[in-house]
């Protein structure tokens, strides 16, 4: 199954791959290694915890390995007559405050940089969106309204 992603996305999803398997899987191994040498495996906790983190390990380095493989890039620039999609920068109101999101699929999410997922409440409501139109979201204390001001 395709998933969507930034460029910037797709790249630090490669660079965490690189990082497991040219850094973090000799630091397991020797882990293991260490823990073996104490001798009895059977009582040994040591080696037991490393062996769930090599199993933990490889299992992080398939899944980026499949969604690097099925990743399809989308293009940041559109025009503003396409509307909000993945990748988006959106300028909003909430009628007191200006506020910028960008558009990402749900790996590339971190709200503290402004990036906000797709399957997010925000996210969904604002999909398809174009300049000038509203998108109201069901929040705990009610509903909210965004005026999207501009689409990049």
């Amino acid at each position: 199954m395709e998933k969507y992603f930034t460029k910037e996305g797709l790249e630090k999803l490669k660079a965490e791959l690189d990082y497991l398997r040219k850094v973090k899987q000799k630091e397991v191994a020797e882990a293991i290694n260490k823990a073996a040498a104490f001798g009895d495996l059977s009582e040994n906790a040591a080696y037991h915890q490393a062996k769930e983190d090599l199993a933990f390990l490889r299992g992080r380095m398939t899944e980026l390995e499949k969604t690097i493989v099925n990743a399809k890039i989308i293009e940041e620039k559109q025009e503003q007559s396409q509307g909000v999609q993945i990748g988006s920068k959106v300028e909003v109101s909430n009628g007191k405050e200006k506020e910028i999101f960008q558009i990402v699929s749900p790996p590339e999410a971190d709200p503290s940089m402004g990036k906000i997922s797709c399957q997010s409440p925000i996210g969904k409501a604002l999909l398809g969106k174009k300049p000038r139109e509203e998108a109201e979201i069901e929040t705990p204390k009610g509903k909210m309204k965004y005026k999207i001001i501009s689409v990049g």
